[in-house]
């Protein structure tokens, strides 16, 4: 199947491949896009398309998305991988950046909320920015092949407190349980802490006579321990200081910290979505696709979901036997030197024609560049970013640059097929 772009720019319905072979041996149409492979027309055409339905399965790692019409014939599939090492790499920059005023401008006076984003009212965080970014490239990309009429988001809703204390659905808690938190009567988790523990050392039961009392993670923080009443320990300074050094042991379970982190972002994702980019969209929930998955006995995955999502619930036919993974990555590599006073000059630029993320083919396969040398030979990877090992070859274990054919260029994407 191909995709097929009026001379206006406007999406028709997809050919077969052909009638696009047709086309294009006749001059009547130019490649616009191989992958996935769309085609533009020359001449003006009709603009006559079917009711298509676009569906989304919304997430904060993974978006899937399919397209259905009336029938259940499924036309589009594809899963996107979003980014999430924005923050680590914001983290590192300010570590940079930190290093660099201490060794160069130990002179200047400290300057605190400078920044433009710091000061903007109601603004987002880089990682979310992402995102959403995310959910809006790929949903235009869609609706820029395809006739998309219909927009279908699976959204997720997700109850924070509820999560954190499972208690809450009961009927007898729920009416004063979101009033009265976890540490409800008390300054703070320590405080509970003490007073649970009768204000003894658990360790000593009181026999050291020390006075001191401190709270200890069963768990360290460091080990990912939580700050929950489940991994806090009274005792005093002297067990304290044994059990951090060794001296000490407590035969206890602790509690690994968990993570809302998703589902928090996952609230503001739909909220975005629905009420501020597509409000015209209709929302539909994970445990409709769940139930409309098992009954048609379809697998789980994310662009099976979005089928669902798309058709649904009907009986999918997938005419589009390809599923387009994608891989989001940056747009371009910023750092340009590396090591402790920035010494080493990182290239950026092509080497012998090559880029970072390029897609390449080598040896009749397609595959991304990983890393170059300057030596003039480079490192392949799959679309997971796994090392290609050429270790079984005779000759060229590590490819050369100039052996590589460029297939395409960076984007903010890593694009891969596969046939289903």
């Amino acid at each position: 199947m191909v995709y097929v772009i009026s001379i206006d720019n406007e999406p028709l319905m997809p050919c077969s491949n052909v009638i696009a072979r047709l086309l294009l041996k006749n001059g009547k149409a130019k490649v616009k896009r191989k992958c996935p492979f769309t085609i533009k027309l020359r001449y003006p055409t009709s603009t006559y398309t079917q009711n298509l339905t676009l569906g989304v399965d919304t997430g904060s790692s993974h978006i899937g998305s399919s397209v259905s019409d009336d029938k259940g014939n499924i036309y589009y599939m594809s899963d996107t991988k979003i980014r999430n090492d924005i923050a680590d790499k914001m983290k590192q920059r300010l570590a940079y950046r930190r290093n660099r005023r201490e060794r160069k401008t130990r002179y200047r006076k400290a300057r605190f909320l400078n920044r433009k984003n710091s000061k903007k009212k109601d603004r987002f965080s880089p990682t979310m920015i992402s995102k959403f970014h995310s959910h809006v490239k790929e949903i235009e990309f869609i609706q820029s092949i395809l006739p998309i009429t219909t927009l279908v988001l699976e959204t997720g809703n997700f109850d924070t407190h509820l999560m954190k204390n499972p208690s809450l659905a009961k009927e007898n808690v729920k009416h004063w349980g979101y009033q009265q938190g976890a540490n409800y009567g008390f300054e703070n988790t320590k405080a509970k802490v003490l007073n649970r523990d009768n204000y003894t050392c658990q360790c000593c039961k009181g026999k050291r006579k020390d006075s001191k009392l401190e709270v200890h993670h069963i768990i360290f923080r460091s080990n990912g321990g939580s700050d929950e009443e489940d991994n806090l320990i009274t005792l005093c300074h002297t067990c304290h200081f044994k059990v951090h050094h060794g001296l000490q042991k407590l035969n206890l379970k602790g509690k690994v910290k968990g993570t809302l982190k998703f589902a928090t972002q996952m609230n503001s994702i739909r909220k975005h979505l629905l009420e501020r980019v597509y409000p015209d969209a209709i929302e539909t929930f994970g445990y409709v696709t769940k139930q409309n998955r098992y009954l048609n006995g379809v697998e789980k995955s994310h662009y099976l979901d979005a089928c669902m999502i798309a058709s649904g619930g009907k009986q999918i036919k997938i005419l589009q036997k390809e599923v387009y993974f994608k891989v989001d990555v940056a747009k371009g590599d910023y750092q340009q030197r590396k090591g402790i006073r920035s010494e080493k000059v990182i290239p950026t630029g092509k080497m012998k024609g090559i880029r970072k993320f390029d897609k390449v083919r080598y040896l009749g396969k397609e595959y991304f560049v990983k890393g170059r040398m300057s030596s003039g030979y480079g490192i392949l990877m799959d679309i997971d970013g796994k090392k290609i090992d050429f270790s079984h070859l005779k000759k060229g274990k590590t490819p050369k640059l100039d052996n590589l054919e460029r297939i395409s260029a960076r984007t903010t994407q890593m694009i891969d097929r596969k046939v289903i």
